[in-house]
């Protein structure tokens, strides 16, 4: 079985079923179809079933000419009927892993993809999980659900764990020239992984699927460490009176022994706000307390707060209050240029404002509007930045790339700048984090 789909994978000739079609499992899909695997698609959401059999793109980085081209040549296509997965060759899981409220890891749409596999698991079948997670998920969770059907992992079926590594609008790293990192239940599962991936991009091994499901968090956490040190020093630059974008773009001059982060209102997105709590809740089962994790999530946390601040610093130039200033939000997304708003630290600045009875506003043209505020609204984004002069503040909290800055500066009365979008620009109206 396995040199029969080993053979299958480098002839192309492997049938791949990609389970999530969100902004992981869709390049995924396109990327595998382009280098001619036969790919389907399965997701709960009709909308995208039905939008991927148009050949038509919901994802910024897959572009409606390459989805088109797929499906027109049959190398691609979706469908909400799990019962089709008997049909692959190589299943792939791409499901979300939120945080619970107790910041307690969410492994349901895990174990719901992992139910569905079962039902149609069949001999000689490749399994991977790509849903970020902690350190034995895939051997604790996924493998004895597989193996309630008889089959055994490594003889019967392979099972592979390969962190995603997608950075949504990333202009310079795509998912041809990233890396991928894949740990197998066994060296044969992980030689059957590595294939798949080889087949677009380099491939690193590492011994077990624990090994890559660490690797995952550890460069999440990484990220979310440094973030929070960052968010500290242009706190301590803030009372020392000094630039905090500039003192870390004079550090990044040295070549060796830095590496530039900024800070900015808060951290978004579906993987450094959460998956370091994944590493944490872990190693609180084994009885060790990770304090950087902890004093960066609570540092990274306070940053909307500070946001604020730095609007009623900017309102009290002008002997006004936050209560009942009109105030526009420039960026709903978590990062410049995607239509993401999960864990977006712009919910947490608007909601504060809103708690505060300011009167807000705001300006994204991805995001046309959010329903997920804790206050319970439902807001629609301004349709343009015409009339910025009403406002008694502009905050920016997405630099978005398509925004038009000069006009933002001429014709607002003051700005709070959390992601140096007016960077080397010296005026009066500017207040930066």
């Amino acid at each position: 079985m396995y040199k029969e789909l080993m053979k299958k994978i480098e002839e192309r000739k492997a049938k791949i079923g990609i389970i999530g079609q969100g902004y992981v499992g869709l390049p995924l899909s396109a990327e595998l179809a382009k280098q001619g695997f036969k790919v389907t698609g399965f997701e709960v959401d009709e909308s995208k079933v039905s939008a991927i059999n148009k050949g038509k793109s919901y994802i910024g980085d897959v572009p409606d000419g390459d989805m088109k081209a797929l499906v027109k040549a049959g190398r691609l296509d979706a469908t909400a009927d799990f019962k089709n997965l008997s049909k692959a060759d190589v299943i792939i899981i791409c499901v979300p892993t939120p945080l619970r409220k107790s910041k307690d890891p969410d492994v349901s749409y895990i174990l719901s993809a992992a139910h569905n596999v079962k039902k149609t698991l069949k001999k000689g079948q490749l399994i991977i999980l790509e849903s970020t997670t902690y350190p034995g998920t895939t051997k604790e969770l996924m493998l004895p659900i597989l193996e309630e059907t008889g089959l055994k992992a490594g003889k019967d079926f392979f099972l592979a764990f390969s962190p995603e590594r997608i950075d949504p609008s990333n202009k310079k790293f795509g998912i041809q020239n990233t890396p991928k990192v894949v740990g197998g239940a066994c060296d044969r599962c992980t030689e059957l992984a590595a294939a798949v991936y080889a087949s677009f991009t380099k491939v690193q091994k590492v011994s077990s699927t624990e090994a890559a499901e660490m690797v995952k968090l550890l460069e999440n956490t990484f990220r979310a460490v440094n973030i929070a040190l960052v968010n500290e020093v242009a706190l301590m630059c803030n009372k020392l009176k000094l630039n905090v974008w500039e003192i870390i773009d004079a550090a990044a001059t040295k070549p060796f022994g830095f590496m530039p982060f900024y800070p900015g209102p808060g951290i978004g997105g579906h993987c450094i706000p959460l998956d370091p709590h994944y590493l944490s809740w872990k190693l609180k089962t084994l009885n060790f307390y990770s304090r950087f994790i902890e004093l960066a999530g609570e540092m990274n946390s306070k940053m909307p707060e500070y946001v604020v601040t730095k609007v009623a610093d900017a309102l009290n130039k002008k002997s006004k209050s936050i209560k009942n200033s009109k105030i526009m939000v420039i960026g709903a997304a978590y990062k410049k240029d995607v239509s993401d708003v999960r864990e977006s630290p712009a919910l947490d600045v608007i909601n504060l404002l809103l708690m505060k009875e300011a009167k807000v506003s705001y300006y994204d043209p991805y995001i046309p509007e959010m329903q997920n505020c804790a206050c319970g609204m439902t807001l629609r984004s301004e349709k343009s930045l015409n009339g910025l002069g009403k406002y008694d503040v502009v905050v920016i909290v997405t630099d978005h790339t398509n925004i038009d800055y000069k006009k933002v500066l001429k014709d607002s009365k003051a700005i709070v700048d959390s992601r140096n979008a007016f960077k080397n620009i010296k005026s009066g109206k500017i207040i930066r984090i």
